[in-house]
């Protein structure tokens, strides 16, 4: 087994708090019938939550975060490029206000990709509609809500798309 494979089945076992409890409601197609999968390897990284039909990606950032900004955006970079939307979210914000957040994520499943590829185009990824299909744009985020949240004095989630608990919607730079 390659050792990606392996630090991910590692993951699994070691979850946050937020990651656990945010699994148990993605799980068993909860989110508008999405499947995700948990700690999924995607190319060199591991994502937290991924939706390949989708072309999704969620993930959890924790204080550690904040150190790791520069990483974090040539991480969201890679996904980007390989067609996938980034949602990212504190794990406070995931264990404050968890039906929140699982709106978001509902939108973003909801919403069709920008820019979708042709069927031709997607490779193995699926076969759903276009609707479902990847984006051709490396920056590709679709526009989500942000949620709202009690004032922090902690930084936002670096890079990707922010749906944190602020009400307002955008990227970082990136």
């Amino acid at each position: 087994m390659s050792p990606l494979r392996n630090r991910a089945r590692r993951l699994r076992k070691d979850q946050t708090d937020a990651e656990r409890g945010l699994w148990l409601r993605l799980r068993s197609r909860q989110v508008n019938g999405a499947k995700f999968r948990r700690q999924h390897p995607v190319g060199r990284y591991v994502a937290d939550f991924c939706c390949p039909d989708r072309m999704l990606i969620v993930e959890l950032d924790g204080g550690q975060h904040v150190a790791r900004a520069k990483a974090d955006r040539r991480r969201t970079a890679f996904l980007r490029e390989r067609g996938y939307r980034v949602l990212r979210f504190w794990d406070n914000d995931v264990l404050r206000e968890t039906e929140v957040v699982l709106q978001q994520i509902a939108d973003a499943v909801s919403d069709p990709h920008p820019g979708p590829l042709p069927n031709r185009e997607r490779g193995h990824r699926g076969t759903g509609s276009l609707r479902r299909g990847p984006s051709s744009r490396p920056h590709g985020v679709a526009s989500a809500k942000r949620i709202p949240s009690p004032p922090s004095t902690s930084p936002s989630p670096p890079e990707g798309e922010k749906v944190g608990m602020r009400g307002r919607a955008g990227r970082m730079s990136g």
